[in-house]
């Protein structure tokens, strides 16, 4: 008679999500692999899993999968039970009442906002960092994840009901929390002239963080994950280009195409590029000559010692090149980011005088209320209205 199986133990589950995770290990922020396998169901990495297949961009991916996770936590905490699929309106609303709150009326009634057990249960996940009520956009964006996550189980849920936008409207206003930019200062051409002061050497981390510095700025101010993933193939050599288009007397100078593949505003079919010409052009050819690089990633980590990694520098590595360089060139750390980059090339075009399209086509911004914001900011600031008092 054949023996009977043993009941699978709690801990078993668990291990197979970690396993099944695993196969998502290019996309998926891995350093919190084990946690997510706790937080997550089998039902939630499967989807996972059916989305990564359907070819859903990596960045879109890794959100959901982070806000995913912070879901399932909050719900357990706030309910006593995992997350319902679909979520009843009710559900979607104590959500928005938990996040979103008056710290006016919180310091009057301690019941008003997010209960305290819930909090401490989140905090001690390591989930929940920030003082006060959520940013306005992390929680549009989390019942955005939810949405998405909803109907690609094939279910529809209450994320368009009249009360939950009605909700989310007097909640963001009552929350009176200031909007953050994502870099409090745009790394303009002076300030990125300081920047490849302080990495000026001859050292391969010099090369390197001169190259990336260079292409994420001169490509349209290219965002931390687009530099990060960037490839020795993706680079396309192209016929040297006049320093000045009109002058072909002008000296001839290195060009690249570098192809961007998917974006965050664009999908591989667009074909989406960027052009470097000059300077950055023989940083990047510096680097990749020194290092020795001829195929994989285009920017790599670099250990104490000089040894040049195979993996690619991550995303959250290109945010702290940038700061450590600012540390150097007696910048403050604090004020700048990544993005600074991206808002920085914007803002230098428009100090130049270059047309606000021509700037996009490099930039692949889509919105042109977005873009435009950079020059207007920077005609208000030459202008003469706002010198009338000097």
């Amino acid at each position: 008679m054949p023996k009977p199986k043993a009941l699978p133990s709690p801990a078993e589950p668990v291990q197979a999500r970690a396993e099944e995770l695993d196969a998502l290990d290019a996309i998926l922020p891995f350093a919190r692999r084990d946690q997510l396998a706790t937080l997550l169901t089998d039902e939630d990495v499967a989807t996972l899993k059916h989305l990564a297949k359907e070819g859903m961009g990596e960045n879109t991916l890794r959100a959901l999968t982070s806000d995913l996770g912070y879901l399932e936590a909050w719900c357990e905490f706030a309910t006593g039970a995992p997350l319902p699929w679909p979520a009843p309106e009710s559900l979607l609303l104590k959500f928005v009442a938990h996040h979103l709150w008056d710290p006016i009326k919180r310091a009057e009634d301690p019941t008003h906002g997010m209960p305290a057990d819930v909090e401490a249960g989140l905090r001690l996940q390591g989930l929940l960092r920030a003082d006060g009520p959520h940013a306005p956009d992390t929680v549009r964006r989390r019942l955005t994840s939810w949405s998405i996550l909803t109907r690609w189980r094939g279910l529809t849920g209450s994320f368009a009901a009249p009360t939950l936008k009605s909700a989310l409207r007097l909640a963001v206003r009552a929350s009176a929390r200031p909007g953050k930019r994502k870099s409090k200062k745009a790394v303009t051409g002076n300030v990125l002239a300081k920047l490849l002061a302080a990495c000026a050497g001859d050292r391969l981390v010099d090369l390197r963080d001169r190259a990336l510095l260079l292409t994420a700025f001169a490509s349209g101010g290219r965002r931390r994950s687009e530099i990060a993933a960037l490839r020795i193939e993706d680079l396309v050599e192209e016929e040297p280009v006049h320093a000045d288009p009109k002058n072909t007397a002008s000296p001839l100078l290195p060009c690249l195409t570098i192809n961007l593949g998917r974006t965050k505003t664009t999908t591989a079919e667009d074909r989406a590029h960027a052009v470097l010409i000059g300077r950055p052009v023989i940083a990047l050819k510096q680097w990749l000559a020194e290092a020795k690089i001829e195929s994989g990633p285009l920017f790599r980590r670099i250990d104490q010692w000089g040894n040049i990694d195979r993996r690619a520098l991550t995303p959250q590595s290109v945010n702290l090149v940038l700061k450590a360089r600012c540390k150097q060139a007696g910048l403050d750390p604090e004020a700048f980011s990544a993005h600074g980059l991206r808002s920085g090339y914007l803002t230098e075009a428009a100090n130049r005088g270059i047309p606000l399209q021509e700037a996009m086509q490099q930039s692949l911004h889509k919105s042109v209320t977005q873009a435009a914001s950079y020059y207007n900011n920077a005609e208000r600031k030459q202008g003469r209205a706002a010198r009338l008092a000097m």
